[in-house]
């Protein structure tokens, strides 16, 4: 599934920035293309259907461009994002999460965790880490672009990575707080395999 939109020069720049980087993984497809492609311009919850992209506070304007890329391998999952037309120079959080976006931030659910922690939402460092969740931390440049990549040697459960997140800041790491990236500021539904 791909989510097209009218492309501008910061879209394309952040997408051939995303394409340019090298291969995270082998492609199921072969050449290291993509698995899912998702991308989409930002648009405030509708009451009638929430669109692919959907922004729930201005620090992601509406209009804002993303992009999410996943490579597959056969012992390795890849995920790259690309923004554009966010604020400038400032630091994101974003993860993947295990629900669509909807009307509501919380629509999307907890985190995907590769493990999952009995207790949710997970605020314990043994399993809201980096390397037990798809964290997509980054901070824009002048003109409010950015990219960010995650690799892990496990793949999706089917069904269970739904969306990409953009948080208010980045990822705290300590007990208690581990895996928050503050208020949920943005989604992109995307067909995680």
């Amino acid at each position: 599934m791909t989510f097209r939109s009218k492309t501008s020069v910061s879209a394309v720049l952040a997408v051939t920035a995303l394409l340019a980087m090298p291969p995270m993984v082998a492609s199921a497809q072969g050449g290291g293309s993509p698995t899912v492609w998702a991308e989409g311009r930002f648009l405030a919850p509708s009451p009638y259907f929430p669109p692919d992209a959907v922004t729930y506070d201005r620090k992601v304007p509406v209009g804002a461009h993303v992009t999410v890329v996943e490579r597959t391998g056969a012992r390795t999952t890849g995920v790259g994002l690309a923004v554009s037309g966010l604020v400038p120079n400032r630091m994101y959080g974003a993860h993947v999460h295990t629900k669509p976006c909807g009307r509501a931030p919380e629509d999307a659910g907890p985190h995907y965790q590769h493990i999952k922690d009995p207790h949710q939402p997970s605020t314990d460092p043994a399993y809201a880490n980096a390397a037990n969740e798809v964290w997509l931390d980054f901070t824009t440049d002048v003109l409010g672009r950015a990219v960010a990549e995650s690799t892990h040697d496990w793949g999706f459960r089917r069904g269970e990575a739904r969306s990409v997140v953009i948080h208010d800041h980045g990822t705290m790491t300590d007990p208690g707080e581990a895996g928050t990236a503050g208020a949920r500021l943005a989604c992109l539904t995307v067909p995680f395999v």
